[in-house]
Order: C-alpha cells, then structure tokens, then sequence
C-alpha cells in the first residue's frame, strides 16, 4: 500500500524511538519531549487552524467485498478508527471527515479505496503542501475472518471481534485490541497500549514510548513488549517467552509459567514483579543495583536453599548483588535485570 510523504516521516520518527527502546536499558538516554516537539513540527500544516471557525463535517460510506477471510488495510493521517468483526463476506466503511472554518477544506482531501479478489485497501489522502485542518475518523466493519492492518498519524485505534491476523500502528493515540485473538502488532509512540482476549500459537509484539503497555488473559507463544516512559502490566498469561524492557517504569507478570519457558525482563528505574501460580520450577537469574530481591518459593544458590529466619515464607537476598539459583525442576528460565528497582518472585 502506498503511504505519503509525512505518513513515511513519521513512522520514521516512530521508528528511531523503538529502535532506541531496545538497546540496554542501562544505556538509553532519549529525549521524549524534544521527539514530540519534531513530530508536532512535522505535521504543523496537517492541524493548523483546527480550532477555529465552527465544525464542518462531510460523509462517506462505502461497501466491498472480500469473502470471510479476505485482507483489509487502513492508513489514516489524522482521526481516530474503530474497527469490528461481524458476519457476512463484505467490508462496511463509514468515515466523517471534520474540520473547522472552511468548508471547502474537506473536498481536498480524499479517501481512496483499491480493492482487488480478497482485499481491500483505504488510505487518507492529502493534498501536497497543503495546511488543511481535517481529520477523517472511520468507523468498519469487516468479516470476522478477515486479516486487518491499520496505520494512523494521530488518533486513538481500538479493534475488536476480529479473528485474522491483526497489525496496529500509530504514531500520536492509543491502541486497544479485544476479543481479538491474533494480534500480532500493536505499537504507537504516544499513548498506552490495551490487549485482551489474544489466544495464538504465534508471536505478539507491543509498545510504546511515551505510556503503558497493559495485557489481560493473554495466552502466546513468545512476547516482545517495551516502553520508554511506562509500567508493562500483564494480568492473567500463559506464555511461553518474554522479552520486555522498559525504562522508566516497572514490569509485573501474573499468571503461569511454562516448563522450558524463557522470560527476560530488563528496566532501569522500576520494580520488577512475577505473581505465579504453582510453578514447576524455575532458574532465577536477578541482578539489581540500588534494590532488593525477594523470593517467597526457595531457590537453591550453591547447593544451600535461602533462608530467612525471621519470616520462613519470605527469602531475602541484601541490596545491590545479583542472585543465581534454582527453584523446583528449574526447567524455566528468569533474567531479570533493574537498576534503580527490586525484584519481586511472589505466590499468587
């Protein structure tokens, strides 16, 4: 699918902060503030004068079909899209564009649809070198089947009941995924990110820079998760492999953890925090600097079990050192790493 100039700027912007947000949390040192002042700079002309002047909207509604598990693809530059599963082979598109003072301003920007045998693709269109002020918030339907992928600027994402294969990315707005079992992707820049109801065999990555990263009753095969400024909550999963990191927040995982399973977490300025329930066993890898690190099941360091003769249920290891040990069949693995943090192994 062909995107416009800026549309590629942006996601270029989005795309140095990820690369960024992967490197050691020890070492990133990213200015957020100065990162939005540029993205604002660089759409300046998309939103000038939005406020001014009363609102004028204009419709579009359209129909396509794709059959139950067809494509559907979306690249928006400004408002927000919501969509949702259903019934039928056909895509149902409403879209409102907006803008305030001149009217005249939503005829120069375009929704084009190309759609082809099992596929559908819409992207906003702006005129080059334009300032319009107008934002186009869609509102679809698809078959439930379909496989979907959506791209925006600015505005919120939010996707529900759709049970192909799902790809999310904006740049300014918030992503929430539900009821949506094969989520690949869910990224923005700034804003949080929400994911319920996934169940897939396959891979799921999510983040953001500037906000939170929240999943409940997840169940994946691996997850790759990060955020610049913001906690990483994941309540209710059955995984098989994390890698998260973040850097200023903290990273809590509730839920089990599979034999075999690798979970590597790693911030610099927050807690780090697994809940489990009845786990078989795992080999504790924790290094934290400035904090400390609990275990409330018992972990083999040397050949000698953790003790604590003041609480028994309780094994506490002393501030700034890392702790190498084994609980139960050791069978799955947990590197976690934080700075400025303590690190929490806790009975659900």
């Amino acid at each position: 699918m062909r995107r416009g100039f800026s549309f590629t700027a942006a996601f270029f912007v989005a795309a140095v902060a990820t690369t960024a947000a992967s490197a050691s949390a020890q070492t990133i040192d990213i200015d957020t503030h100065a990162m939005r002042e540029a993205m604002r700079s660089a759409f300046h002309g998309a939103y000038q004068g939005r406020d001014r002047g009363p609102e004028q909207s204009d419709r579009f509604s359209a129909k396509y079909k794709i059959g139950r598990d067809g494509r559907f693809s979306l690249s928006n530059i400004s408002g927000d899209i919501v969509v949702t599963g259903g019934g039928g082979d056909e895509v149902s598109v409403e879209a409102t564009k907006r803008a305030r003072g001149d009217r005249n301003a939503l005829g120069d920007v375009r929704i084009q649809a190309d759609s082809g045998t099992g596929r559908v693709d819409i992207r906003t269109e702006y005129p080059r070198m334009s300032h319009t002020n107008v934002s186009v918030d869609y509102t679809v339907t698809v078959p439930n089947g379909a496989s979907v992928e959506l791209h925006s600027i600015s505005g919120t994402v939010k996707v529900s009941g759709v049970r192909g294969n799902v790809r999310i990315e904006t740049v300014s707005g918030g992503v929430t995924a539900s009821d949506t079992p094969n989520v690949e992707l869910a990224k923005t820049v700034s804003g949080d990110v929400s994911l319920s109801g996934i169940s897939t065999d396959g891979n799921v990555t999510a983040g953001t820079v500037s906000g939170t990263v929240t999943a409940k009753g997840l169940k994946a095969k691996r997850l790759d998760l990060s955020s610049v400024s913001g906690d990483i909550t994941l309540t209710d999963v059955n995984v098989t492999s994390v890698h998260a990191k973040s850097v200023s927040g903290g990273f809590e995982y509730t839920g089990t953890i599979q034999k075999g399973g690798d979970y590597d977490v790693n911030v610099h300025s927050g807690t780090i925090r697994f809940a489990l329930s009845n786990p078989s066993g795992f080999y504790l890898n924790a290094d934290s600097f400035s904090g400390s690190i609990r275990t409330d099941f018992p972990v083999t360091i040397g050949g000698t079990a953790t003790r604590d003769d003041n609480d028994r249920n309780s094994r506490r290891m002393r501030m700034g050192q890392a702790v190498r040990g084994s609980n139960g069949d050791g069978s799955a693995t947990l590197t976690l790493r934080t700075f400025s943090g303590s690190i929490v192994i806790a009975k659900r």
